[in-house]
């Protein structure tokens, strides 16, 4: 048998790697120039806008660093786009700690800087994103403890009727943030694994083919944990955000849309299930659908004023916003996490806001164009269910704080004050640039010269998938760059 081996691509790391340092270069830039455009003085004072400047410099200088070491190939644009949105929020939270009580902004660029080192630890080690599909099983053990313990006695903590914090040291920590990572890669694993199974092992019903019960099982047991989650932690985001992801793996495995319809079906049964029998959720609605009550929005517990007064700032906004810091982020609770949509649409208006979400936009697209070039199933699923997972927190916080949706207390990616959001976040990031360098790199494919000295005399067919497999393999003690 005859055969040449040739590279598939011709590829330049070293003006990859430049590029990327270039663009985050700017973007470190961002956030002092803004820092300083709030307030003047104010920065020059308190040199806030130098320590940004060294964290965020320091940080990425680390990542870049990595990146040159253990994934040349990487794409270019997810690093500076993770750091200009981290920078962005850090800004705003900087200016609403100008006019409220809170001290968010020195602890939240503390977190920056620890969810920069992780993020780079986690590229460091992760030579090969396939690794995760070894720990399938065990990501989905790992999820249901880490959404236990909030519920643990002495360990959780309830803030604002939601039990999904636990406090250490006199630090809180949300562990369910870290749970929508290891339940993405159980799913991932999961489904490329049984995707014959669930599409064709089954009884056909119809135009319907339902899989067999111990071929969903360990999907069923995913989506029951998003029901406990809304049921025990009484957490409405968090659930929404795990089912969904739930739903869009399933349907970017299968591609099959009555699994979405079947999913929409059961949100609508657990939705009115919680609406009479929750009243946490029940609230939500309430304050959702009868906003602009007197009553309701006077309500202590579960009243309608933060969307009220979030709806009257994006209004004041207009069209090109107020100005940093001409505004009244400070009339609105919790608006330096959970409605830090709204000051942002305020000070920077329509068009401002439009730009962030372009900047969402562009890094969600890198996670799907990795996802695309990546030629093993499990990291297709993977990059593809992150960049979902971040377009369905988009939705829900974006929506909740516009009134389409309830509001439900998600943080916004990157910006929002939070270090267990922004921990996992920057942990999806080292995990896209692993899978984009394994899409990008050069790979030896093997070429045949002769098709009449393949032997086809085997009893069993070997399919695409096993194929595909068979020359991936090859080409991983290569390191995947030929």
């Amino acid at each position: 048998m005859n055969k040449a081996s040739t590279v598939s691509r011709v590829d330049t790391p070293r003006s990859r790697r430049l590029t990327e340092l270039l663009l985050t270069l700017c973007a470190i830039a961002l956030c002092p120039i803004s820092m300083y455009l709030i307030d003047p003085d104010r920065a020059v004072e308190n040199r806030m806008w130098l320590q940004a400047l060294l964290v965020q410099g320091v940080g990425a200088l680390i990542l870049h660093a990595v990146m040159y070491l253990r994934a040349r190939y990487a794409d270019p644009f997810i690093l500076p786009l993770a750091v200009a949105l981290n920078g962005l929020g850090l800004a705003m939270i900087y200016r609403i700690d100008l006019t409220t009580p809170a001290n968010a902004g020195a602890m939240q660029l503390m977190w920056t800087g620890l969810a920069m080192v992780v993020s780079a630890v986690v590229l460091f080690f992760l030579r090969d994103h396939k690794i995760l599909l070894k720990v399938t099983y065990i990501s989905l053990l790992a999820s249901v403890l880490l959404l236990i313990l909030p519920l643990m006695p002495f360990l959780g903590l309830e803030i604002n009727g939601a039990r999904i914090w636990i406090s250490v040291g006199g630090r809180t920590f949300q562990p369910g943030e870290l749970a929508k990572i290891t339940l993405a890669i159980f799913f991932a694993g999961y489904l490329s694994t049984h995707r014959d199974l669930i599409l064709l092992a089954g009884k056909k019903i119809g135009p319907v083919r339902l899989p067999r019960f111990r071929d969903m099982a360990p999907m069923v047991v995913a989506w029951l944990i998003s029901l406990a989650v809304l049921v025990f932690q009484r957490d409405l985001g968090s659930a929404i955000l795990f089912f969904g992801i739930f739903l869009v793996m399933l349907y970017l495995a299968t591609g099959r849309l009555t699994w979405v319809a079947l999913g929409l079906l059961f949100v609508v049964a657990g939705g009115l299930l919680a609406y009479n029998y929750i009243s946490h959720v029940h609230y939500r609605i309430n304050a959702w659908t009868h906003a602009f009550e007197p009553e309701i929005y006077n309500q202590p517990l579960g009243g309608s004023g933060q969307i009220v007064q979030g709806l009257f700032g994006l209004a004041s906004g207009g069209l090109f916003g107020r100005g940093w810091g001409n505004g009244r982020p400070d009339l609105v609770s919790y608006s330096n996490s959970d409605m830090i949509i709204t000051a942002l649409g305020e000070e920077l208006g329509l068009l401002g806001l439009g730009a962030i979400l372009m900047l969402f936009l562009l890094l969600i697209t890198r996670g799907f164009r990795a996802a695309l070039g990546t030629r093993d199933a499990f990291g297709k699923l993977l990059a593809a269910g992150f960049s979902a997972l971040m377009v369905i927190q988009l939705f829900v916080v974006i929506g909740g704080v516009t009134r389409l949706i309830p509001l439900t207390g998600l943080t916004t990616p990157f910006m929002s004050a939070g270090g267990s959001s922004l921990l996992s976040n920057w942990i999806i990031v080292a995990i896209l640039l692993a899978i984009s360098h394994a899409a990008r790199a050069p790979h030896v494919v093997e070429a045949f010269d002769n098709a009449d000295s393949v032997d086809y005399s085997g009893n069993e067919t070997e399919g695409a998938t096993s194929v595909i497999s068979r020359i991936t393999d090859s080409t991983t003690p290569h390191g995947g760059r030929g």
